[in-house]
């Protein structure tokens, strides 16, 4: 089973549901400036469930219902913590669409990212860089 991208797919679809939009205040974003906020910080644990108690405490955010690997603030827009026993820690650059997602991708490029050789799903919808110090991160539409 894909973690990975059964964890995106679940981003993906929350961050169209109407009901956890008030985990994602899509209002603030600008398009006269670069088109991506942080999504998520994806963070490699030996333990979901032992790593969700303590970030859950530590920060003050809340466990989704629908996968308690998914952390979020309570009450609050922000970012989302995203526990995952399988991927490496690294940040989910969050894109509006696929035409965003696209020249936010050769933006980056312009800017030193890399694009990094992967294996994608068919249904991917999002595009692994490395930075200029080698740190993977994703940009999804």
């Amino acid at each position: 089973m894909n973690y990975v991208r059964i964890a995106r797919r679940i981003a993906r679809i929350a961050a169209t549901n109407p009901e956890v939009d008030r985990w994602t205040d899509r209002s603030r974003v600008r398009h006269d400036r670069p088109m991506l906020r942080l999504g998520a910080v994806v963070m490699n644990v030996s333990d979901v469930d032992r790593a969700g108690a303590f970030w859950s405490a530590a920060l003050g955010y809340t466990r989704q219902p629908h996968n308690a690997a998914f952390l979020v603030p309570e009450g609050a827009a922000g970012t989302r913590l995203h526990l995952d026993e399988d991927d490496s820690t690294h940040l989910d650059l969050w894109a509006d669409g696929e035409a965003d997602q696209r020249a936010e991708v050769e933006r980056l490029i312009t800017l030193g990212a890399r694009r990094v050789d992967w294996e994608y799903p068919e249904d991917a919808d999002f595009v692994v860089l490395a930075d200029p110090d080698g740190n993977l991160f994703c940009v999804i539409a």
